[in-house]
């Protein structure tokens, strides 16, 4: 057993169950994107958590010890993402991501980003030429130290 397993069983059983990841998130008592990367295997479960997450996806007392073990973060089938979504990800930090490191340097100095101490929000903005998809992310700046 391993926990990309364990990934295919939670999903497996959401599509089964007509789960939405609102409503998992919602009694795990978090919100959707965090626990979505975490039953996604992205995020470390705590016990309290992994219970009630293994509650909703029926998983055995072995798979709920995966949901609790530290995952290999970033875990991409391809270099190049093939998925459609995914790819416009990837191509926004090709295209934009030059001008965020040059903004966000103008703004705070020379550092990063965290996507540690991080939050992300996203919705559904109706519009009548067509819904967006609004992602509002928030991670704390980390400035480089010198030493």
């Amino acid at each position: 057993m391993s926990r990309l397993e364990v990934t295919e069983k939670i999903v497996a059983t959401k599509v089964a169950k007509g789960l939405k990841w609102a409503d998992v998130a919602a009694k795990v008592g978090l919100s959707k994107e965090w626990v979505t990367a975490a039953c996604l295997g992205q995020m470390t479960l705590n016990a309290e958590q992994a219970d009630v997450v293994a509650e909703i996806f029926g998983l055995t007392p072995d798979e709920k010890k995966w949901l609790m073990v530290v995952p290999y973060k970033g875990s991409l089938p391809t270099a190049v993402p093939t998925d459609p979504l995914i790819y416009r990800f990837y191509e926004l930090v090709n295209v934009y991501g030059t001008t965020f490191k040059e903004l966000i340097h103008e703004e705070f100095g020379d550092g990063i980003m965290s996507a540690i101490d991080f939050k992300m929000d996203l919705k559904r903005e109706p519009n009548p030429a067509g819904d967006r998809v609004s992602i509002t992310m928030s991670g704390k700046f980390l400035p480089y130290k010198t030493y």
